[in-house]
């Protein structure tokens, strides 16, 4: 069993920054991508940022310049670094992996509100 445990969600002033974590824990062989999806009220859960093993990245248009997402393979985090946060950026952020025999796993998601 793998588990992805997510922190630095919270509330922050519109300009403001926030840095969330995400570890991996368990039973790992091995994790091809890690990153981060967000989910706001009625809408769907929506890529933010990945980072594959080769280093590859893939942020969602909305968040490109704001928003950075690193790793520490050997550690198997992941972090995101948000800046210049705007009210629309306020959701439920959940950390995801892809694990190489478990698949697509997630953690249980920190919120990030973005208000004055």
């Amino acid at each position: 069993q793998v588990q992805l445990v997510e922190s630095g969600g919270g509330l922050v002033q519109p300009g403001g920054s926030l840095r969330l974590s995400c570890a991996a824990s368990g039973s790992i062989f091995s994790i091809t991508i890690m990153g981060w999806y967000r989910q706001a009220p009625g809408k769907q859960r929506e890529l933010v940022a990945t980072l594959t093993n080769g280093g590859t990245t893939n942020y969602n248009d909305s968040v490109k310049g704001r928003f950075t997402i690193s790793r520490d393979h050997a550690k198997n985090t992941a972090a995101l670094q948000m800046s210049s946060l705007k009210p629309e950026d306020t959701a439920v952020y959940y950390c995801y992996a892809y694990e190489f025999f478990k698949g697509r796993l997630w953690g249980q998601g920190t919120q990030v509100t973005v208000s004055s």
